[in-house]
């Protein structure tokens, strides 16, 4: 396990990606920018580029598996965010919000009502649009997430 933190990403569907690399490279901290398809990423000898298979869940299983109490995740995808807390990663949503041991068995189960409604032919809406308050939250939940491992480190 590394002593230096690293930022995993989920980023097929990211909406904040550049955010992460200012923030990245404000405190030196090594990127990996985890997808299906080649992304454009900036030429950074922080920031790696990890392109996986496009099988079922090849970028949650690459994340999952690097994951470690050295991580922070960022991810909108809930089972990730669940396997990554159990590595011991901190897991932010693109949005700021921080997934923790204690809200990922609500977020799950709503998750679960959710596909089952829309299995039974319900119309529901979908998230609210991302927001500028959004970007800045999860600027501010970034920062401070590193702040805090690197005075664990």
């Amino acid at each position: 396990m590394s002593a230096t933190p690293q930022i995993l990403v989920d980023a097929d569907a990211c909406p904040v990606k550049d955010e992460i690399y200012r923030v990245a490279w404000r405190y030196e901290v090594p990127v990996k920018i985890v997808s299906n398809s080649r992304l454009r990423v900036p030429e950074h000898v922080l920031i790696e580029r990890i392109v996986v298979s496009d099988g079922f869940d090849a970028a949650d299983d690459w994340i999952a598996e690097a994951a470690d109490v050295r991580s922070i995740v960022i991810t909108s995808d809930i089972l990730l965010a669940d396997r990554a807390l159990k590595a011991g990663a901190t897991v932010l949503a693109p949005t700021g919000k921080p997934f923790t041991l204690a809200s990922i068995g609500p977020a799950i189960a709503t998750r679960a009502i959710m596909a089952d409604l829309r299995a039974g032919g319900d119309q529901i809406g979908g998230p609210p649009a991302f927001s500028k308050a959004d970007r800045s939250q999860f600027l501010q939940a970034l920062d401070t997430a590193l702040v805090r491992l690197k005075r664990q480190a």
